[in-house]
């Protein structure tokens, strides 16, 4: 059993989000993003705060824009952001941690798509889970809280016992709908994010102990 003394109980698993949580893509995410608003017309500024943590899917569809194929829009951003990897980096610490821990106790669970967040990963030198749970893996993605849930299924491990870290609204959403305890890495945030859930700037002091029983 892993215990993480971040909160003080112990937990059968640790379930992380990837971009802004182990992965540091906002620059990337935000190029790419942006430069897409532009040719639709759309406010830059207050469209990108809406992308992160959700699938590409679900934020173009939800815009409404007429004469614009989500499906294909999506597809070619995808396009765009497997092809600009600059400046991807791991969260402080994050590879050290990730590596510590037992195979069959963490699991990312990811709004992007499995080519892009592979090839991200990659970019940031970030282990492949055994347990990867992406975009195209329910039918519902962030804030619902079904990609957390198939990552327990997944590891055999119940929600409740589950850690979830994340760093994006839509994803802190979707831990707590899930059932799992919460928190919350703040290291891309650019402004304060209210919220009673632990928060922790890196993974550098976080230690994962296996508790023998």
């Amino acid at each position: 059993m892993s215990k993480q003394t971040i909160i003080g109980r112990t937990y059968d698993a640790l379930l992380f989000d990837m971009d802004g949580t182990i992965v540091n893509s906002i620059a990337v995410a935000e190029r790419v993003w942006a430069a897409w608003a532009e040719q639709h017309g759309l406010d830059v500024a207050s469209f990108l705060p809406t992308i992160h943590g959700r699938r590409g899917i679900e934020t173009i569809t939800r815009l409404r824009l007429p004469g614009v194929d989500p499906q294909a829009e999506v597809e070619a951003l995808l396009l765009a952001e497997i092809d600009d990897v600059d400046g991807i980096e791991a969260i402080e610490g994050a590879v050290v941690f990730l590596t510590s821990l037992p195979p069959d106790r963490w699991a990312i669970v990811t709004s992007a798509p499995r080519e892009l967040a592979v090839r991200r990963l990659e970019a940031a030198g970030l282990p492949i889970p055994a347990v990867f749970v992406t975009a195209e893996d329910v039918e519902r993605g962030k804030p619902a809280p079904d990609c957390f849930l198939l990552a327990a299924e997944r590891l055999g491990k119940k929600i409740e016992d589950c850690l979830v870290f994340e760093d994006a609204p839509a994803g802190i959403q979707a831990g707590e709908a899930a059932g799992a305890a919460v928190v919350v890495v703040t290291t891309t945030h650019k402004h304060p994010l209210e919220t009673n859930h632990p928060t922790i700037t890196g993974y550098g002091e976080l230690t994962a102990e296996l508790l023998r029983t």
